[in-house]
Formats: C-alpha cells, sequence, structure tokens
C-alpha cells in the first residue's frame, strides 16, 4: 500500500428532494468545508482535488468539474474527475488515497456529489426511441431479473427485502443527514407500498437526492485530529456483457474483496469486522452482497438477514446510518459508504455509532454490477 494514509475529516451536507437554494457548487462547497473544518484544515492546507460524479447527462452538464475547481478551492492546483458509474463515490475515494500512499501529495480533498433534482436519473438510465427499444425503465428494471434469480436459487421467502427496507429506514431515524426519515416504518408500511419491478416494491428502493460528501486524506505526518487508517484498498472491474457471466454473485465483487481483505489481514470477515457499509439501492442486495462478500456462504445471505444479524443490534451491523436506501445522490453514494465507515472507527457517527466499531468496510458498486470499490478503516494505525 506505500505510506499509510488516514481520513482526517468529513464533510456531508443533508441529503433531500431539492437543494433549490444552491447550485452544484453551492453544495459540493458546503461538503468540502465541513470536511476542512473537522480536519481543522482550510483550503490552502490541500495539495490536490479529486471530484467524483456519475454520469454528466444527470443534470445535462458536461464536465462540471471544471467549474468547480474555484468552489473547492482547486485554482492552480491539481483536480481530476473520476466516474465508475454508480461505484464512483468509492473510486473517488480510493483514487484519492492512491495519491497519499504513492507519496504524490501529503492532503487530498475528494468530493462527490449528485443533484439528482436537476434531471431525472431513472429516464437517464434508460434507453430511448427510435434508436433502441425501452427494455427497462431505470436501474431497477435491469436489476430486477437478477433479484428474482437470486430468490430462485437460494429459495429466499419474499419478505427477507421488507425485513431489509425496515431496518435500514430504523436506522435512518438515527441519521440527521438521512434523506428519508419515516417514523413509524414497518413491514406492514412497505408491504403496502406499489410495485415498481417485480419483487421490488417502492419502500425497497433507493430515493432520488441531492446532496455531497467529502473527505480529507493525509499522510501519516500530516495526521490531525482523531483519524480513520486505511488498512485496504481495492477496485475491480469485469465486462458487463461477457459469457458466463454470473450477475447474481459477480466474480468482480469476490475478488475485489478477496483483495482488501488480504491487505487488512481479515480471514472472517463477520468475525472481524465490526460495522459494515454497503452499497444496497435495493433491499434484495443485503443477502446477495452478504454472499459477494464472504459474510454468508453461498445461499445463506437470507437466512443472517433474516436473523437479525446486521441489525443495528447484530454482530454485524451493515449500514447503520440508513444506506443508499435512505440517502441517494447517485455520483456521492459510494464516497459516503466509505465516509461512514470512517466515522464509525473514529466514534463519531452520532447516535448511528455502533459501540466498540475499530474496524469497518466500506463498499460501493456501479454499472451493471461490474464495477467495485472497498477500503477497511481501521481505528488502530497498521
Amino acid at each position: 500500500m506505500g505510506n499509510r494514509c488516514a481520513v482526517i475529516g468529513v464533510g456531508q451536507t443533508r441529503y433531500t428532494t431539492k437543494r433549490r437554494d444552491v447550485s452544484i457548487a453551492g453544495l459540493v462547497r458546503e461538503a468540502a468545508l465541513r470536511a476542512l473544518e473537522d480536519a481543522g484544515l482550510t483550503f490552502k492546507d490541500i495539495d490536490a482535488v479529486v471530484v467524483g460524479k456519475a454520469p454528466d447527462l444527470f443534470e445535462g452538464v458536461m464536465m462540471p468539474e471544471a467549474y468547480l475547481a474555484d468552489a473547492l478551492g482547486a485554482a492552480g492546483k491539481p483536480m481530476m474527475r473520476v466516474h465508475t458509474a454508480g461505484s464512483v463515490g468509492g473510486s473517488t475515494a480510493l483514487v484519492g488515497a492512491s495519491l497519499v500512499q504513492g507519496g504524490v501529495h501529503d492532503r487530498v480533498l475528494v468530493v462527490a456529489f449528485e443533484k439528482q433534482s436537476e434531471s431525472n436519473a431513472t429516464w437517464a438510465l434508460s434507453t430511448h426511441l427510435p434508436f433502441n427499444a425501452s427494455l427497462v425503465v431505470g436501474a431497477g428494471g435491469y436489476f430486477a431479473p437478477h433479484i428474482r434469480e437470486y430468490m430462485r436459487r437460494t429459495g429466499a421467502p419474499d419478505h427477507i427485502g421488507t425485513l431489509v427496507a425496515v431496518k435500514d429506514r430504523l436506522n435512518a431515524l438515527k441519521n440527521p443527514y438521512a434523506h428519508l426519515r419515516i417514523p413509524g416504518i414497518d413491514r406492514a408500511m412497505v408491504e403496502s407500498t406499489p410495485m415498481l419491478w417485480e419483487p421490488i416494491r417502492y419502500l425497497e428502493t433507493c430515493p432520488s437526492s441531492d446532496g455531497a460528501c467529502a473527505m480529507v486524506l493525509a499522510s501519516e505526518p500530516a495526521v490531525t485530529g482523531t483519524p480513520a487508517w486505511l488498512h485496504g484498498t481495492a477496485m475491480r472491474s469485469e465486462p458487463i456483457f461477457r459469457a458466463g457471466r454470473d450477475t447474481v454473485n459477480p466474480q468482480g465483487g469476490k475478488d475485489c474483496a478477496a483483495d482488501v481483505y488480504r491487505q487488512a489481514g481479515v480471514t472472517d470477515p463477520r468475525r472481524q469486522i465490526d460495522v459494515a457499509e454497503v452499497y444496497v439501492p435495493f433491499s434484495w442486495y443485503e443477502p446477495m452482497w452478504l454472499e459477494n462478500l464472504g459474510f454468508a456462504a453461498e445461499g445463506e445471505g437470507w437466512k443472517l438477514t433474516e436473523s437479525g444479524a446486521t441489525a443495528l443490534d447484530g454482530d454485524i451491523p451493515w449500514n447503520a446510518s440508513g444506506g443508499v436506501l435512505s440517502s441517494n445522490p447517485i455520483g456521492a453514494s459510494g464516497l459516503i459508504r466509505f465516509a461512514e465507515a470512517a466515522l464509525q472507527v473514529r466514534g463519531m457517527a452520532g447516535e448511528h455509532q455502533v459501540d466498540g466499531a475499530r474496524l469497518a468496510l466500506g463498499h460501493a458498486y456501479g454499472g451493471g454490477a461490474q464495477f467495485f470499490a472497498m477500503w477497511i478503516v481501521g481505528r488502530e494505525r497498521p
């Protein structure tokens, strides 16, 4: 991994349906200033900026990073853009970390965002006539068949997705930044909502959010305050269309997890990792990723969810923050997972803090479940 790297500052905006009070520049600056405040620094202390953003079509602003330089204090400094579909937030953190680990910079500001209210991501992700027949509508239309295949393979009962939706939204009630905060959320409420893409109901899917997240990453000599030390970082990708590709349990995800565990010395993730922030945009992806990431044997993920193991008071809490199901500014969603993992091991996650969290996993996936980014952060220096 080269030089040691740590998260020393985290900043988030409130995630909501529409932030009409700020431009995109105002949105990212808000998160960046909060991260700098957390680190006890100013823009002058930052050596480089890395911006993460999902497809430009989502807002219709091409190359937004070019006009965001001033808002992020990057005038006259190195600045780069990262894009790996929905996993981009995680990839952004890893690119920033690599600049520190490689000895290129001492302090790097990473920022990711989305302002979905200025466009329509669902239709931006859909194919359009007259060039192609529209076979799916949005990401849910693409992933629903994968979920149905998971249910067929494992015999998972219909209510598992409902359990995840309730769990994550109960957690969101403890997170002041969460978009969806639904008092009284329960299984009956989720099951009463319309079916969008069978078997995905309205409250089993993520919202469309405006928001931004930022982190300050530092080399060991530049660490300030309470750090979250990086113990492992990994990215993997695979072709979306290839012979024999398993979209239910993608090889890229398994390989990425194996790499980050090897770096961090993790041989039993369920026992060694205290809390995980995992990219679950549709509730059924919790049991699917439990298997893909090695927390459960193949075909057993849904049983772990049903047992309550992933609840806030379970032995391996997943998405204590409420996760992507509760806040989804797409370009930032992966970075939020990485940032929340860092907050947990720093002991700064507020009401959704997991007691005694010392090692945490941050996870993001994107595209057709073909891009993966993960890191493991810890309270102790590696």
